[in-house]
């Protein structure tokens, strides 16, 4: 079992982002969903804070707006969304004086329902913080990262190994990225992903201005959306899968309805289907490739624990969607890798997305593209590499000729290599890093 144990603050890789954006521009919005460690990394590098989910604060800035800048600059305004006018306060401080590093907003949540605001675009930048990634979880010291692997060049003599085992992700999968929950005993982590879970129920859907009248039936939605984790089954399909054998069953409306409220939190992490520009191929499906924001939140959403993820994967039958023939295991691992990714591309100013065919035939994990580089990436449990496990990179790199493809390979082994023969990267997932 990995150690756990509380440690040191540990930086963010997106802290470097913010850093050097706030010596550019006059204001950043850091949003995230609740528990990502936002609040804490911003008040590393702000000069005062403002905290609006603290009644009194709040009170304050409602009767006052100037209040904050008098503050020490760079202002972090904490849960800006709670009093949704200090945004186009901001918006209007930074159109009179374009300075750098005046304002930093984090917020947990978009604006209530009702509430208009201006874009902010040009004014306020907008960057998302995510759960831990697995180099942020300090398991192992990364081999190679995306951006080496965005400067690739054929040949190059690499090789390692990690000691992290398939069982070792498991336990990442149930133990969660959210800073707090992550080094707690594994009783605490599951009251408190349950806690989560029922504050969105009770609290949140108040809050967001929209009212849930059927909470079991919202729970057994994000339980169907849960078990198409790393698939892209359709919301009807989701549908159908959370309301199966009831008479009266909610309107697709209602429960596009979640969809879009668990969105507003940043609950859904989905990843958007790759559809270059100037395509030679006309048949690349449409759908996002589903996530959770953390792995851990889908395995107790499932009710799956640690033991059966390592003992009995196979009997987990969970497994929603047109790629049904994933066990929930490989769909878990693929959703803490996709959470890592999602992470290393930002930091390489790269694009994350996925690719699957509308007929289905050919399928690419993940796809991390910049400029005219694309690195193809295929998530697998086994160690073990055959033709077919790359059939569908190496149909990549054939039909998209106009880009230069970089074909990796993340596994849950132990061993990373190059295998020169196809010019395949094969890399343990922890070995992975920015």
């Amino acid at each position: 079992m990995i150690n756990t144990a509380k440690k040191a603050y540990a930086k963010r890789i997106i802290e470097a982002e913010i850093t050097e954006l706030l010596d550019m521009l006059p204001a950043l919005a850091i949003n995230g969903a609740k528990g990502v460690g936002k609040t804490v990394s911003a008040s590393r590098l702000a000069g005062s804070r403002l905290q609006l989910d603290e009644p009194n604060t709040a009170a304050v800035i409602a009767a006052d707006l100037e209040v904050i800048a008098r503050n020490k600059k760079p202002v972090l305004i904490d849960e800006w969304q709670k009093i949704p006018v200090v945004w186009d306060f901001v918006r209007r401080q930074v159109d009179a004086d374009f300075s750098p590093g005046r304002y930093i907003l984090t917020g947990s949540a978009m604006p209530p329902k009702g509430v208009s605001l201006h874009s902010g675009a040009g004014r306020i930048v907008n960057v998302r913080m995510r759960p831990f990634s697995l180099q942020e979880r300090d398991l192992a010291r990364p081999l190679i990262g995306i951006g080496d692997l965005l400067k690739h060049k054929p040949g190059l003599d690499f090789s390692g190994a990690t000691k992290i085992t398939l069982s070792d992700y498991a336990e990442e999968i149930v133990s969660s990225g959210f800073p707090g929950i992550r080094p707690l005993a594994r009783r605490a982590q599951k009251a408190q992903l349950d806690g989560y879970i029922e504050n969105i129920i009770t609290k949140e859907f108040a809050e967001q201005g929209r009212e849930l009248r059927r909470p079991d039936t919202f729970r057994r939605w994000l339980r169907a959306y849960a078990a198409a984790t790393g698939g892209t089954a359709s919301y009807e399909t989701i549908l159908r899968a959370a309301t199966g054998g009831q008479a009266n069953k909610p309107s697709p409306i209602t429960t596009l309805g979640y969809r879009d409220m668990l969105s507003q939190l940043w609950i859904l992490d989905q990843i958007e289907p790759w559809l270059p520009l100037a395509s030679p191929f006309s048949g690349l499906g449409q759908s996002p490739k589903h996530f959770l924001v953390d792995p851990a939140l889908s395995a107790r959403v499932l009710n799956i624990t640690v033991d059966q993820l390592v003992k009995t994967p196979d009997a987990l039958s969970a497994a929603l969607g047109p790629q049904d023939e994933k066990i929930m295991l490989g769909r878990l691992f693929e959703s803490l890798v996709a959470l890592s990714l999602q992470t290393y591309a930002r930091a390489n100013e790269a694009k994350l997305s996925h690719l699957r065919t509308a007929n289905g035939r050919h399928e690419v994990d993940f796809i991390i593209e910049k400029n005219n580089k694309l690195i193809g990436l295929e998530v697998k449990l086994s160690a073990t590499l055959n033709k077919n496990d790359v059939r569908h990179l190496n149909w990549l790199a054939e039909t998209f000729t106009d880009y230069e493809v970089v074909k990796v390979v993340l596994t849950a082994g132990q061993h990373a290599f190059y295998r020169k023969e196809d010019d395949i990267y094969v890399i343990p997932a922890v070995l992975l890093g920015v």
